[in-house]
């Protein structure tokens, strides 16, 4: 049975939750739920690795349609950092991803820098971008600098 609305928004209570459901989405090759999560906007937008920007539902869901076609993602964020603000959240991470065959076999592990912005609407948060990079096992140490006095 589908969810209602408000079913929906309360398990979409944070943009943690959002989040926690996108990786599963992902990791289940779940397109309907994957994009259950998007907002309702035109300009919603996402970058896979090396890609283009797709802008758009349909855009989108075809998008992920040609990824899932290959087999579900394995993917698990690491390193997550959080900046909130009012009905915006801007999460970047590092994703350890392993992509699998229709056959289940595995292929080597790789790494992707990612950045989630959610905007929290009256179905609970929603994602609106989605922007990953190529990255590498070096990326899991992380510069950081001080931020010191900025005047």
């Amino acid at each position: 049975m589908p969810r209602s609305a408000a079913q929906t928004a309360a398990l979409l209570a944070s943009p943690d939750d959002t989040e926690a459901q996108f990786y599963e989405a992902l990791q289940h090759a779940d397109l309907d739920h994957l994009m259950a999560l998007w907002a309702d906007d035109e300009e919603i937008a996402c970058v896979h690795p090396g890609g283009p920007r797709i802008v758009g539902m349909t855009a989108i869901r075809a998008a992920f349609e040609a990824v899932f076609q290959r087999g579900n993602v394995n993917v698990h964020p690491e390193r997550v950092r959080r900046l909130h603000s009012g009905d915006c959240a801007i999460h970047h991470v590092l994703e350890r991803v392993q992509l699998h065959t229709k056959d289940q076999a595995p292929a080597p592990t790789s790494w992707v820098i990612a950045t989630n912005v959610y905007l929290k609407t009256a179905l609970g948060w929603r994602l609106v971008l989605h922007h990953a990079s190529p990255g590498n096992a070096g990326d899991i140490q992380e510069l950081v600098a001080d931020a010191g006095t900025l005047h």
